[in-house]
This record gives structure tokens, sequence and C-alpha cells, in this order.
């Protein structure tokens, strides 16, 4: 009983994220994972590609640009520039994985959303356990993350940034299709 009216409270609750929504590529699977009685989401990403003040603590502003979409070149070195206008320390690319927290009614269920997880390919997955609730942590292995701009100055050739914009889009296309593989397995 419990389990079930932590869902109802959290399903009932506004989405609290910067953005203010679920992304469309991971809005199905949350849906899907929500009408199941012992699961419920609690955090989502579908991927998303970033620039980022150079700071060790999250503080309000710390996000220069960020999409959760693919990026085009001429998008990219916009927001680059704008970055080294914006912010004189480091400022960092990132493009990151799809990565979802899923509320489960037992230890048991824990693992076979975990086990479904692994199978579709997200391969950074596990379980956190507490004395409230077990969450399967799934989260994928795409990464890139590397300085761009620092002191005000663009430390990115043109060769570079179609390089990010090639691979950081199709990082994201590759974690769209696990978010798709883990929605046909459930």
């Amino acid at each position: 009983m419990q389990f079930t009216n932590e869902k109802k409270i959290q399903l009932a609750k506004q989405d609290r994220s910067d953005k203010g929504d679920w992304d469309k590529p991971i809005l199905a699977l949350i849906k899907k994972i929500n009408s199941e009685k012992d699961y419920y989401t609690t955090s989502s990403c579908s991927g998303r590609t970033v620039l980022i003040k150079g700071k060790d603590k999250k503080q309000e502003g710390l996000f220069l640009f960020r999409t959760h979409e693919k990026i085009s070149l001429s998008k990219l070195k916009k927001e680059i520039k704008d970055a080294s206008y914006k912010y004189k320390g480091i400022v960092y690319f990132k493009q990151e994985s799809c990565i979802l927290h899923v509320a489960c009614s037992s230890l048991d269920r824990a693992q076979e959303m975990l086990d479904k997880a692994k199978l579709a390919g997200w391969k950074k997955s596990g379980i956190i356990a507490s004395k409230r609730r077990f969450v399967a942590e799934l989260s994928s292995t795409e990464k890139i993350e590397l300085p761009v701009t620092n002191k005000g100055k663009s430390l990115v050739s043109e060769g570079l940034s179609k390089l990010l914009v090639k691979e950081a889009n199709r990082k994201l296309e590759r974690g769209w299709e696990k978010i798709k593989k883990l929605e046909r397995m459930l």
C-alpha cells in the first residue's frame, strides 16, 4: 500500500526540472513504465548536449546552453561564441547519455527492470536500495566532455567543431535507440 501511495503522489507532482517538461524521445517509455503497477519514474533525461561553466558545484546559471535535440554546426559555433562572452572561466562541451530513475515495488521488480535495461543497452545501470524503496537507476554510456573556451577565447577549431556535432548527434541517436528498445521490451 505504501508503494501505491508514493506512486500516486509522485505522478501527481508537477515537473520540477529547469526545462519544465519531459523530453519527447523518452516520453512514451515514461508513460509505459508509469502505467505498470509495480513501477513509476522519478526523473528522466533522453540525453542532452550542453555548454556548462567549469565549476565543481551545481549552482544556478551553470548551464550556458542546453538542448535535448540534435545540434547543427552553426548553432554550436554561435553558442560557443556566446558562452565565451558570458563567462571568462573554462566552459565545457558535454554530450550526456539518457538516464532514468524508476521506483520499484520490490527488489525482485527492480532486478527485472535492471535486467531488461541492460539487455536494451543501458550498460551503466544499477539498483539503489533504501529503507523506503528500491530505485533502478538506468543510464547509458554515451558521453563526450571537453573544454571549449577559456578566458573568453575559443579552444576549438572548425574541424573539431564539425567532429563534436557529428559525434554528439550520433551518440544522442544511439541513446534514443536504446530508449525505444527498452520500451519494446517492457
